[in-house]
């Protein structure tokens, strides 16, 4: 390591299905540390891998709640009006406005 330099506080190791691995610290709820821990023992799996199945859910989920889809408020009908087709934004706007004593 250079003089000065700091050692990192995340360590990546091995391969996996996701790619390198990232160890860390969390802190949660004893009683849920246990439960998670019997969980794994009785499905014969690791801690790790019921946290990681954890937190893809989440993530996913999470990802699906988040995407925007916007509503088709297309109107049917046969576009723009003839009389605009060429027009700029302002004509468009003005004769939208007009009457309303803007």
């Amino acid at each position: 390591m250079p003089r000065g330099a700091r050692p990192s506080s995340l360590w990546c190791y091995g391969y996996g299905d996701t790619g390198a691995r990232m160890k860390t610290t969390i802190d949660i709820a004893d009683a849920l540390a246990r439960e998670a821990k019997e969980v794994a023992a009785r499905e014969n799996t690791t801690l790790r891998e019921l946290v990681e199945a954890g937190l893809r859910a989440v993530l996913r989920e999470r990802r699906k709640r988040s995407s925007f889809r916007l509503r088709d408020a297309s109107f049917k009908g046969r576009g723009i009006a003839p009389e605009f087709r060429d027009a700029g934004w302002d004509e468009i706007r003005d004769a939208a406005y007009k009457g309303r004593g803007a």
